[in-house]
């Protein structure tokens, strides 16, 4: 779902729940630009580099992509998972939870027009005889996990991206919502933010669908063939996804803050699932609703809201037109039941350090070759390179564990529940979670991390060929996109809950570039048949972005010191502070922020420290001294998350970052005072200047020499 984070290229906003946002958050630069040649490997580098063949990661993304594996459906995948991971030398088992999740019955949805005829959506992606799964008996059908089972009839509204902007919007504009059904772009905020805010608005139904004008340059009106005759998108395709409300909180909705265990107390879910049935559909289907607005309300043009306009030939007009009534009906099975996490296990040499890797198992369709599977190939394949490693008898400084997760897709489900059971085991331990989720949709390389793994996670990027072109390294693409910006972690995929409990979390992958072939998320056409022929044929890039990975958690669980940048932490959080004083310049009022100034100060100096007792430990060789070091790197982002949640949403602790809460994916920095002064409560600014400090003196307290 990656992203959110922030990312690359602004060609399209994809309301995801696992691959990164297309939108930049463009803080100073945190590491700057170069161009260096390919660094030379090490012997154990070389050993784990040239493990990674193209062809099997290939078979392994054929197995994950050709069996359906909804969440809590597919426990023999997980078993086959874990036994590839025990081949490898790993420790492997399955941890089980029992989790609320909700599966598709019946859904229709049709419109009849102010004369009396009518057109019924098929609410199906179109079988194509090129490419197999398809056609599958099996398919997953369209729908919303979490939604909400319940019909609707009424007039409908175009609602632009359903962010609270747009419903404010039209109100402006004098636009009935109240009583009515939203119909809403794909794009912008989280999709279940879009149905929670209809709802807010009045509105008694969500109808969400995907627009070409997000898809770059390649479309149909650019001369491209659709999908599976070319890269454009297929009309059909429909993207599915959860409308839990992740900015709130992730997890199994009915045990927040505590593992969804056998006889777990089960707590009311409706802080964080929809009341209003929601439905997704195609452009295809789309495009009779939307035409049907024309000349009716405000046309798009002049309702002055960003992204308002697609690229299908309709005005995008807000509607509602007079008898036009859309009818909607959601059925859904609610059910508590198991999920699979399979766990993979190297035990280092020193056990109080742990690096955790991991990727999500389950997807909305048969398929899932970018997503989740191009991760869950490359999972695999490390596991492979590090299991000729330890042949040689290496053994790790560090424990790694390998992890793939259940039940992501629903709302993190697996990883939220795993890190609730061991939370105390995780925060006395773990030195760092990398995530994989979409290792590959593209050919543009995307990372999001805390700032103080922008050094090692960028040099590594110079050992590794990109296939794009001969001798461009990783690091040459990556800051080609990025202007040599690692993004700022929001929410969306699997490094959420270790973030949010103070651990430090890097996301990675390479995402859909404006001239990609188009990248159809969370649909049928995300399978092998499309990988292997459109998104990475001879799945090079997997191969490479695999390397990548594997060195970098290589150098985390082996290097003497932990390979952290303090000071790169300091440039981040003055950056932070800058743009808060920007949100504040341009609010009513003013906000005493000298308390966070002095706080950052107090942080620098420690981040100082630090690195020069690193430099002494290094310099000496002094055991005992590179442990204190290691420590004080492990342990210093528990300071950040010290102070509390974030009001109203309290599995948010990090003072320096989370989603936003109107986005679900894309990061607010200093999250608790800049939200507090974008609604005007400035008391609340006040008080979260206060607690903000608070996290970050901490975090410079663990650090202080």
């Amino acid at each position: 779902m990656h992203p959110y984070l922030l990312s690359f290229l602004i060609f399209a906003s994809l309301a995801t729940g696992c691959v990164r946002d297309h939108a930049f958050h463009r803080p100073r630069s945190i590491v700057k630009r170069q161009s260096t040649p390919l660094t030379p490997l090490t012997s154990d580098e070389a050993i784990l580099a040239n493990s990674f063949d193209n062809n099997t990661v290939s078979d392994w993304n054929y197995y994950y992509t050709h069996g359906a594996h909804l969440a809590g459906t597919n426990r023999t995948m997980a078993q086959w998972t874990a036994d590839r991971w025990s081949e490898n030398g790993f420790q492997t088992r399955l941890d089980e939870y029992l989790t609320y999740l909700n599966y598709p019955v019946s859904h229709s949805l049709s419109l009849t027009y102010p004369n009396g005829s009518v057109f019924k959506a098929s609410l199906e992606e179109a079988v194509l005889m090129e490419d197999e799964t398809t056609s599958y008996p099996d398919r997953i059908p369209t729908f919303n996990g979490y939604s909400f089972t319940g019909n609707a009839t009424a007039e409908y509204v175009y609602v632009g991206r359903g962010q609270v902007a747009d419903f404010e919007a039209l109100l402006r504009l004098s636009v009935p919502l109240e009583g009515k059904i939203a119909l809403a772009k794909y794009g912008g905020p989280f999709r279940g933010l879009k149905v929670k805010n209809a709802a807010l608005y009045g509105m008694i139904g969500c109808v969400l669908f995907t627009d070409p004008g997000d898809d770059g340059n390649i479309t149909e009106a650019n001369g491209y063939a659709a999908y599976p005759d070319g890269p454009a998108r297929n009309p059909t395709s429909v993207q599915r996804g959860s409308v839990q409300f992740l900015s709130t909180y992730p997890g199994d909705p009915t045990t927040p803050g505590y593992p969804s265990k056998e006889g777990s107390p089960r707590a009311d879910k409706s802080p964080v699932v929809p009341s209003i049935p929601s439905l997704p559909i195609s452009y295809a289907e789309a495009i009779p609703l939307l035409r049907a607005l024309d000349g009716f309300g405000t046309p798009g043009s002049q309702v002055n809201r960003t992204k308002w306009v697609g690229a299908l030939n309709v005005t995008y007009s807000t509607g509602p037109t007079p008898g036009a009534t859309l009818s909607m009906s959601n059925v859904m099975r609610d059910a508590i039941t198991p999920i699979w996490d399979a766990v993979g296990i190297i035990n280092g040499t020193v056990q109080d350090e742990v690096l955790v890797i991991g990727n999500h198992r389950d997807a909305w369709i048969v398929g899932g070759a970018a997503d989740p599977h191009s991760g869950s190939a490359i999972t695999v394949e490390l596991s492979k390179a590090f299991g000729k490693l330890l042949a040689t008898g290496w053994k790790p400084r560090r424990t790694i564990v390998l992890c793939s997760w259940d039940a992501e897709e629903y709302g993190l489900v697996g990883s939220t529940e795993w890190v609730e059971e061991h939370i105390a085991w995780l925060t006395g331990s773990t030195v760092a979670y990398l995530n994989i989720d979409v290792g590959v949709s593209g050919k543009t390389p995307g990372l999001s991390a805390t700032p103080e793994l922008s050094t090692i996670a960028t040099n590594t990027m110079k050992k590794i060929l990109w296939p794009t072109s001969p001798n461009e390294t990783l690091y040459d693409a990556w800051s080609v996109e990025s202007d040599g910006e690692v993004g700022v972690l929001g929410s969306g995929s699997d490094y959420t809950s270790f973030l949010h409990n103070g651990i430090s979390s890097l996301d990675m992958g390479a995402d859909q570039g404006p001239d990609d072939p188009v990248y159809h998320y969370h649909s049928n056409y995300d399978s092998y048949h499309w990988m292997s022929t459109y998104g990475d044929p001879g799945y090079h890039y997997h191969a490479a972005m695999g390397q990548y990975l594997t060195l970098l958690a290589y150098h985390l669980a082996n290097d003497e010191v932990i390979p952290y940048d303090l000071p790169a932490y300091t440039t981040a959080l003055r950056s932070y502070y800058d743009d808060l004083l920007e949100t504040i310049n341009s609010s009513s009022e003013t906000v005493d922020t000298s308390e966070l100034a002095a706080a950052i100060t107090q942080f620098e100096t420690s981040a100082t420290e630090v690195m020069a007792l690193m430099d002494q430990a290094v310099s000496t060789d002094d055991a005992a001294l590179k442990t204190v070091v290691n420590h004080k790197f492990r342990d210093f982002q528990r300071g950040f998350t010290s102070a509390g949640g974030l009001p109203d949403r309290e599995f948010f602790k990090h003072v320096v970052n989370a989603p936003g809460i109107d986005t679900g994916y894309a990061p607010t920095t200093f999250p608790g005072i800049t939200e507090a002064v974008v609604a005007g409560n400035f008391s609340r600014a006040a008080e979260w200047v206060g607690r903000t400090s608070l996290g970050i003196r901490r975090a410079a307290d663990i650090l202080k020499t």
